[in-house]
């Protein structure tokens, strides 16, 4: 891996193979490109690397969905596109202009009804408690800050992480029903075990690209295929064991994927490959002052569809936003409790969303604590079985047992070295008692902190293997907004080349969301896969 941007390749004197358009990657950002473009009725090659699912089939599964869907109204639910354009213009920011995250929203209940179509497994069953991700009970939930001052003041709040059905993480069925979809449409073409060495450029116009790949039926592919199968497992939970299989994948494209296959693509070519944040180097590049932290992604999130993208001439922004998660409930009785920079001052609002603490967290030198009582540590521990799925409850126990204890505040702000903790719970305790917490807390989490024992639950960002942070990319190259196109360093469409999900610049290139990810490669995967097949989308 590196920062290396291989340049275009010249047009051969002859293709090997010819179709309409050229989808790169087969996540869930490749597999909307691939199937927009296919009902449109183009011809499609989708070039995959390993075997399928990039993050999308490792993630839990969630989309960011409103605006009114079914499933929402099912629950009991009324959300509007006007309510959810409100909300998400505070998160989202200038990522993206007006007019798209308008248009994002306005057809959100479409792309619900189109993921549903192709067999994505939705259910309208409510999740009445705050959490990170739902137990397996429950399978819409608000998944962001829709309910938390500030945010609640923009709009009317309403729950719009739909989850796909299925147990534990559901990333797995959502993208198995995008994956049949792909594979049950006569006109794509899928080349697994294929990874693209370049673009082919002819007159300024990207007409093509070019892959090797391994010979069919041979042991290299064989061990190519259980070695990105191990790969997949390994990517969220084993990190040496995962660079090791990574090392070991490289080795054998480089060794082994010998057949050249130039495949001309008539209409375009889609890079929508992941993001970077397995690519230490370009991570190091772009955001230098990050914390190493557990790289949250699949083995394809190396930055090879954006260098590839940058070579012919495309222009990258929001390379430095990385997403960094520090998620503290469920159960939902830590909110509580109080979150504490390194000198004791306190940072946020409690109830704001993970990705949102995580980046308050950052801002504050990577040092949090959560103080509690003794009344909030028993209420957390009543609530634990019912609230939590296993990876949670684990963060849990392992929060509760690891923290410090002192009889009285002043001795916890001594022990931690805290010279603002007592203050900064005494503040705290007035705005409870009166109802009116300097951060907006809402009034069914707000509790003065007042029965001793008092715990302080580190929370910091950091690489601790008993409580990791996760943390993706958020930038990748900029595009035209009405296409999907990619832009060059004037701003100007390079022709014959698009961007999708992560691999772009997009709705969720902010801040991140639980859902967000996933809905933004839906929507600009079937943007890019539209236009490249028909010239328009909006």
């Amino acid at each position: 891996m590196s920062l290396e941007t291989p340049p275009p390749l010249p047009a051969p004197e002859r293709w090997d193979v010819e179709v309409d358009v050229v989808v790169v990657g087969f996540g869930g950002a490749g597999a909307s490109a691939a199937l927009e473009a296919a009902e449109q009725g183009a011809s499609v090659m989708l070039v995959e690397r390993l075997h399928g699912g990039g993050t999308t089939s490792v993630s839990g599964g969630i989309v960011y969905l409103g605006g009114g869907t079914s499933i929402q109204k099912q629950a009991g639910f009324d959300d509007d596109p006007d309510q959810m354009f409100n909300y998400l213009r505070r998160e989202v920011g200038d990522a993206v202009g007006s007019d798209t995250l308008r248009h994002f929203c306005d057809t959100s209940t479409d792309n619900h009804d189109w993921l549903a179509g192709h067999g994505v497994p939705f259910e309208a069953s409510y999740c009445p408690f705050k959490t990170s991700y739902p137990t397996d009970d429950y399978y819409l939930y608000y998944s962001g800050n829709e309910g938390a001052a500030p945010y609640n003041s923009d709009a009317r709040p309403a729950p719009r992480g739909h989850r796909a059905r299925g147990p534990g993480l559901s990333g797995r069925p959502l993208f198995a029903a995008l994956r049949a979809a792909v594979e049950g449409n006569v006109n794509i073409d899928i080349r697994c075990q294929s990874r693209v060495t370049g673009l082919v450029e002819e007159k300024g116009t990207v007409v093509g690209v070019e892959f090797r790949t391994f010979p069919a039926g041979s042991s290299a592919a064989r061990r190519h295929r259980w070695a990105s199968l191990l790969s997949a497992k390994l990517s969220n939970y084993n990190p040496r064991a995962r660079r090791s299989s990574a090392a070991w994948i490289r080795g054998m494209e480089k060794k082994s994927a010998t057949e050249r296959v130039r495949v001309r693509a008539r209409k375009g070519v889609v890079l929508a490959s992941g993001g970077f944040i397995r690519n230490k180097e370009m991570v190091a590049h772009y955001a230098p002052d990050m914390p190493r932290l557990l790289a949250l992604g699949s083995f394809g999130d190396d930055g090879s569809g954006i260098r590839l993208g940058q070579g012919a001439g495309g222009d990258v922004g929001r390379m430095d936003r990385i997403s960094v998660w520090r998620f503290y409930n469920p159960p939902v009785a830590l909110v509580k409790g109080i979150l504490v920079d390194a000198q004791g001052e306190r940072i946020c609002n409690e109830e704001l969303y993970g990705a949102a603490i995580g980046r308050r967290i950052v801002e504050h030198g990577n040092k949090a604590w959560l103080i509690i009582d003794s009344q909030t540590r028993q209420e957390v521990r009543r609530r634990l079985t019912a609230e939590t799925i296993m990876f949670q409850r684990m963060t849990a126990m392992y929060l509760l047992m690891s923290a410090k204890k002192a009889s009285s505040i002043p001795g916890l702000g001594e022990t931690m070295g805290m010279p603002r903790l007592a203050d900064a719970v005494q503040r705290y305790n007035a705005g409870a008692e009166s109802g009116q917490d300097a951060f907006e807390k809402s009034a069914g989490m707000l509790r003065p902190i007042l029965k001793p024992p008092f715990y302080a639950l580190d929370v910091s960002v950091g690489r601790n293997p008993y409580y990791p942070t996760p943390s993706l990319t958020l930038g990748g190259l900029r595009v035209h907004e009405e296409s999907g196109r990619v832009l060059d360093t004037t701003g100007t469409p390079i022709d014959g080349l698009y961007a999708a999900g992560r691999n772009a610049v997009g709705i969720c290139s902010n801040g991140y969301v639980s859902g967000l990810a996933i809905a933004d490669a839906v929507y600009s995967g079937r943007r890019a896969g539209r236009h490249a097949a028909v010239g328009s989308w909006r």
